[in-house]
């Protein structure tokens, strides 16, 4: 009788033991998550916590690289990021040129996207600037872009002069034909972000699948030369910068609209893989080195819309980004492309990487979400320019032959270095936080299992 209670007593005493094991647990589960930034709905961050920043874990050169990441950092946060903000709200590198109709040359495209932040806001006959389009080029519409968003209201003084000092020259990077105009379309790109659209499934798993498995090089592989390791970085550096921009602005809420920060997605499509967030920051002195080697033909050009003024202050800008002080002395030449194509393979494998890039620059009309497609086609048209200014015009080495840049080439290049900044500016900036807080709970996450797992044990054996 005595040995019963006396079992009965030691049972009663481990089960207290377990309940308090597990208290435990939770308060400390509790405490981690109210020293950390609050985390709304699908992981996004607290905007009252934006301000705690961890120590970057990116330091020394960036591969392939003539500049550091406490650099690149340093720059883009006090010279690149707020002159390019600046610059494409101007109305010359506002408006973009494009086919949203074209047949996928792949595939059926069966793309559908769930909501109506994929389409585009097609700009009417009246907003943008008359010279950059034919006469009676496109039919009057009483489509309003801009109801509701103050930032739509552009100045409409314009007059009727000719458009001068831009060539119409296919480039040979890319597949979209620029010369044909009955075609294209223009679109207020600061009506049309690049945010979350809905656009997931297959089909849009199909076009990434495509752009690495088909066209793009295997890497990491021993196999690889230097120039298809760059290929790949560029493809890779831009994926992400698309990824962030998703998780920048994402939809948390449908029901109420609340657009946020998804730290989630962030985490699992970036942050997760450090080889993604260095090919980010790749892809942007590549681009960077493209701008700043373009520096003469890019200070020259004229950015006419008809709008003296606004012409005036484009020109300044772009002024004050090439000749910036900064940028000069801390990073004159991002990336050095000297080296590339040398040796009797060389010609040939430069005109290999170019039909790859051609057909991912074909792969953008089998898109099915067309604000995705719209974003897709300028950011893979900025890159096709930077390789065409780098690497000469033809695909051939012949220095001598003047650089030519069609404008929506130079809107495209000027848009892409702004998406990249703003990526870089948004790891460097959240990043930290974002890998603290889903670390931190994959690590709450594994006490607790763990925790579980000896209290079952502990309880079985009694």
């Amino acid at each position: 009788m005595v040995k019963t209670e006396i079992e009965k007593k030691g049972c009663r005493t481990r089960w207290l033991w377990v309940v308090v094991a597990l208290v435990a647990v939770f308060v400390a589960m509790a405490m981690s998550s109210r020293t950390s930034p609050r985390i709304a709905l699908f992981g996004a961050i607290d905007r009252a916590c934006q301000c705690s920043r961890g120590t970057s874990k990116y330091s020394g050169m960036v591969e392939d690289c003539c500049c550091d990441y406490e650099t690149v950092d340093r720059l883009n946060e006090e010279v690149l990021h707020p002159s390019l903000q600046e610059l494409v709200k101007t109305p010359f590198f506002r408006y973009f040129k494009a086919k949203l109709w074209c047949d996928c040359p792949f595939w059926p495209d069966d793309g559908m996207c769930r909501l109506r932040d994929c389409s585009v806001c097609e700009c009417p006959e009246n907003e943008f600037p008359e010279l950059f389009k034919k006469p009676h080029r496109l039919s009057m519409n009483d489509l309003v872009c801009q109801e509701g968003k103050p930032q739509a209201a552009v100045d409409r003084t314009l007059d009727s002069k000719a458009f001068r000092g831009w060539t119409e020259i296919d480039n040979p990077w890319t597949n979209d034909d620029e010369t044909d105009n009955d075609e294209m379309t223009y679109v207020n790109l600061q009506l049309n972000p690049e945010r979350y659209t809905g656009y997931t499934g297959p089909s849009a798993r199909r076009i990434w699948d495509a752009v690495y498995s088909e066209n793009c090089p295997k890497y990491p592989s021993q196999e690889l030369c230097q120039e298809e390791k760059i290929l790949y970085k560029l493809i890779s550096g831009l994926h992400s910068s698309i990824s962030i921009h998703i998780a920048a602005d994402y939809l948390l809420d449908e029901a109420t609209n609340l657009w946020g920060q998804n730290l989630t997605l962030l985490y699992d499509r970036v942050l997760k893989y450090p080889d993604r967030v260095r090919n980010l920051y790749f892809t942007f002195l590549f681009v960077l080195r493209a701008v700043t080697k373009a520096t003469d033909y890019l200070e020259q050009a004229e950015y006419d819309t008809g709008n003296p003024n606004e012409d005036l202050k484009t020109q300044s800008l772009i002024k004050q980004l090439l000749y910036n002080p900064k940028l000069q002395a801390a990073c004159p030449i991002p990336f050095d492309e000297a080296n590339l194509w040398k040796g009797q393979s060389g010609p040939e494998l430069k005109q290999k990487i170019q039909q790859q890039f051609r057909n991912i620059s074909a792969l953008m009309d089998c898109v099915g979400c067309e604000k995705c497609r719209l974003w897709g086609k300028l950011q893979v048209l900025g890159l096709g320019t930077a390789l065409k200014i780098l690497f000469s015009v033809d695909g051939q080495e012949n220095s001598s032959q003047a650089l030519q840049l069609q404008r929506n080439e130079v809107i495209a290049l000027m848009n892409l270095l702004n998406r990249l900044s703003e990526s870089v500016k948004f790891v460097h900036e959240v990043g930290p936080t974002a890998e603290r807080i889903m670390e931190g709970h994959v690590s709450a996450h594994t006490t607790l299992i763990s925790s579980w797992k000896k209290m079952w044990s502990y309880v079985s054996e009694t």
